[in-house]
């Protein structure tokens, strides 16, 4: 392959190290430091790769993973091109091409925007692109901000930020009423800041309901987002402010920082009238770093609401409006720690939190902890029992409460959905026989070993536990988080399991870590996520009682299996279904994505249906494990839970919706993945039809008996 520099990149230097990239067409601009800047001069000459890989690592000194990383990341973006400088011409001018009446410029303009990454020229930041943010195969995510400077000045260290957690973050920025712009460019979140109608809060000091403009501006963009976009929003809240126009006096609910704090209250409760939209607790962010570093109300304005340090990276051509005369800036640098970016950091910390979260990016599924010395303090067979706190001895916060705090935080990851399990170098008897707790204790805060969907308490090396965890419960090991107090056994699974995330060095800190880390959270929870130890015990329940069944028709009967189908007429479960098609591969007809914002609009068009399962057995309840879509007689949508497959539940869920929709004729499709076998037959085995444009087809009013006769009842 033969690359080299597009002839419309621009090389500008901006300051010590820096380069600015400008792509003179697509207007590109990318900032990166001088090493980037030298790659980019050594395809000035067009380079043969992979045999001018060696040659290159003489220029700039990393291994080879890095330099294919940041070459592809260039070719990707325009600043390398395998084409000639006449091909690549000819390749922008076929998008640029006549269109038809409409002006070329305007057709240039929505070119730009659709390639843009970015803040607005506007305003610029401090970190650039290094070669080690291309290196690794990252999660490509991209992002639109609309803001004005709170967000867009945090662009840059949004993208740094996400470098560090494997994720390659691709941002373009506009205005916050711009909303046009993510129709025009490809996104997989939407991050809204604060919004300008903030001024108006503070407009008129004996107004009540003074947050209604800004609420009814936060609604205009939401409404209007939805209407081009089903991706998840973000929508950051507002900064509580560091002084008041009145001080103590400032009383009510229309108090100055009161009207803040009712904005955003009522802004919490708007978005729950939209669907995937989700608010960032800016306030709550920056309060807990200390607000008077991160907000400018204490110098410059009531509700711009800014960072002190913006103060610090002001233009020298802005001197003129004072005469050219500005206080000396050190108290102001000290204020914020020297640092003129500490905030724009510390929010970008907060956004890709988000993020994270509400794309399920690295998401956990179950926790491992130790017993001894993490659960309890000392050894359980030693002290014969986990605490011996008594009230006259202390409160439950103080000592102990450490302890107490831990097993609270791991109870609040059991209500989130995420399932616990133990490995303990002791004897296992003596475990249970000693594990209890006096009846003046808090119950309510403390784990109990019906908490945990399995455990391993024996002698074997933990490594060997974990792993059998991992196929007991069907979980792969990146999804597992371990707790351990010994630092030998945290680098012995650190070492021989990777893939698995070790905690354990400081215990001030777990009890923290466990209940902040977005890869610990859920966007929402659902009924089926908080009931999922016990779905997952019932699931080890009949993996057991399996292997005690030799015949698989007589397993299935004794399950005493029940269906519960309906049609889908509210929002209730729309959270669920979407993520139903999210995770499901084996048994998903076309592995299409719902988000529940489309399966919102779907509900409100009298052309289509969606259908629900719920399954239960006498070990328990599944929750709801199949979902369906038609549209306009088609079932776009079919996917069911592998953990019910080999029930016979799939055959009774289609033929309840073909008995719900007759007459009315109904087609499917299946597309073919590596992963989605078990769903290849399930239109034959039902009646359908395969026509020659490869569409199952069941005829208006037909309905045959399946070939394999469904096992549930009910």
């Amino acid at each position: 392959m033969q690359l080299r520099k597009s002839q419309f990149i621009h090389q500008l230097p901006v300051g010590p190290g820096r380069v600015l990239l400008v792509h003179a067409v697509s207007h590109l601009r990318l900032s990166v430091d001088q090493e980037v800047s030298d790659v980019v001069d050594y395809f000035g000459v067009p380079r043969t790769l992979p045999v001018d890989y060696d040659e290159l690592g003489e220029v700039v000194a990393y291994d080879r993973a890095t330099l294919e990383g940041s070459i592809k990341s260039l070719v990707e973006r325009g600043i390398l091109t395998a084409f000639s400088a006449e091909k690549e011409l000819a390749a922008v001018s076929a998008k640029l091409e006549a269109t038809h009446g409409r002006d070329p410029l305007e057709l240039l303009e929505r070119y730009r925007r659709e390639l843009k990454e970015g803040s607005e020229s506007y305003w610029a930041a401090g970190t650039s692109y290094r070669l080690s943010d291309f290196k690794g195969d990252k999660k490509r995510v991209d992002v639109v901000l609309l803001g004005d400077c709170d967000l867009q000045m945090e662009s840059d260290f949004l993208r740094r930020e996400a470098a560090q957690r494997g994720i390659d973050l691709r941002i373009a920025a506009t205005f916050p009423d711009d909303v046009r712009f993510v129709s025009e460019h490809k996104h997989d979140v939407v991050l809204i800041g604060a919004l300008r109608s903030r001024h108006t809060i503070t407009a008129d000091p004996g107004q009540n309901a003074a947050h209604a403009g800004y609420i009814a501006e936060a609604s205009h963009i939401l409404e209007q987002l939805r209407e081009r976009t089903s991706a998840r929003i973000l929508i950051d809240n507002l900064p509580e402010p560091t002084v008041q126009p009145l001080g103590l006096a400032e009383r009510g609910l229309n108090g100055h920082r009161m009207r803040f704090r009712m904005a955003n209250a009522v802004l919490a409760n708007l978005v729950e009238s939209f669907p995937d939209v989700h608010v960032v607790d800016v306030a709550a962010a920056l309060g807990a770093i200390g607000s008077e570093r991160m907000l400018d109300d204490g110098l410059v304005g009531f509700t711009h609401l800014g960072s002190p340090g913006w103060l610090l990276q002001r233009p020298e051509s802005e001197k003129a409006a004072v005469h050219g005369i500005v206080p000396d800036m050190t108290p102001l640098a000290r204020t914020v720690g020297a640092d003129p970016y500490c905030r724009e950091a510390a929010m970008a910390r907060v956004h890709v939190d988000a993020l994270v979260v509400v794309l399920g990016i690295g998401r956990k599924k179950c926790v491992i902890v130790d017993l001894d010395g993490v659960l309890w303090p000392g050894v359980l067979a030693e002290t014969g029992s986990p605490f011996a706190w008594e009230p006259a001895i202390s409160g439950t916060f103080s000592h102990v409460g450490l302890y107490f705090g831990l097993h609270e935080a791991l109870l609040c990851l059991k209500r989130r959905g995420i399932v616990l399990a133990c490995v303990s170098k002791n004897d296992e008897a003596t475990v249970r026989e000693l594990w209890k707790y006096p009846d003046h204790y808090p119950r309510n805060r403390l784990l109990t070993p019906d908490d945990f969907v399995t455990w391993r308490v024996n002698w074997n090396d933990k490594v060997a536990n974990i792993r059998s965890i991992a196929e007991e419960v069907g979980f792969a090991l990146e999804s597992f988080l371990f707790i351990d107090d010994h630092p030998i056994e945290r680098d012995r699974v650190r070492q021989r399991l990777p893939e698995v995330e070790v905690w354990g060095e400081d215990p001030f800190a777990l009890r923290r870590a466990l209940l902040n880390d977005p890869r610990l959270q859920l966007p929402r929870i659902s009924e089926e996520a908080a009931a999922r130890t016990d779905l997952v015990k019932g699931q080890l329940d009949r993996q057991r009682f399996r292997t005690e069944t030799l015949d698989e028709k007589d397993y299935v009967a004794s399950l005493q299996v029940h269906c519960s189908i309906e049609a889908v007429t509210s929002d209730t479960k729309l959270e669920r279904i979407s993520e139903l098609f999210a995770r499901t591969t084996q048994f998903n007809t076309t592995g299409r994505k719902f988000s529940s914002g489309e399966l919102k609009k779907l509900l409100g068009d009298p052309n289509a249906h969606l259908f629900s399962m719920n399954v239960s057995d006498r070990f328990g309840d599944h929750g709801l494990v199949g979902a369906g879509v038609v549209d306009h007689g088609e079932i776009i949508g079919l996917v069911l839970s592998c953990r019910v497959l080999g029930l016979g539940v799939e055959h009774r869920f289609l033929q309840h919706i073909v008995a719900s929709l007759r007459p009315e004729a109904l087609s499917g499709r299946i597309i073919a993945t590596s992963r989605n076998i078990p769903v290849r037959h399930i239109y034959g085995d039902n009646g359908f039809v395969l026509d020659q444009d490869g569409v199952w087809r069941l005829s208006c009013g037909g309905q045959r008996q399946p070939i394999i006769a469904a096992a549930a009842t009910g």
